[in-house]
């Protein structure tokens, strides 16, 4: 799976995209959600977007909802430092959102699973 880790913090794009990789996906990286939406205009090859939430311009939230009035039905997980839950319930569209913390390994790995088997795609 081709995944697009949108991060304005590039070690921890590039420590999301180790993970990824580590997994067995092909990552992607854009700098922030401006760098994301050229990326998905260009490359129509692009399974998901794991997104941060907190970035200049473009929040993560903001690049989702902009997404999906495009059209773009890609699954979205969004990584925040703030409470997921809050974030879900704000927002129960998004397909994922996690806490980015010492645990990001084992819950990501959980939520591909989970969004996979439910979007019918494991």
């Amino acid at each position: 799976m081709r995944i697009l880790v949108v991060d304005d913090d590039a070690m921890a794009g590039e420590m999301t995209g180790a993970v990824l990789e580590g997994l067995g996906h092909e990552v992607l990286l854009a700098e922030d959600g401006m760098d994301a939406v050229t990326q998905l205009n260009a490359d129509d090859g692009i399974d998901m977007i794991i997104s941060d939430m907190n970035m200049p311009m473009i929040s993560g939230i903001e690049l989702f909802r902009e997404l999906r009035e495009q059209g773009n039905t890609l699954p979205f997980i969004l990584l925040t430092g703030d409470e997921p839950e809050g974030l879900l319930a704000h927002e129960p569209r998004l397909d994922a959102c996690l806490l980015k913390d010492f645990g990001i390994e084992e819950s990501l790995s959980l939520a591909l699973a989970e969004v996979l088997v439910r979007r019918g795609q494991a």
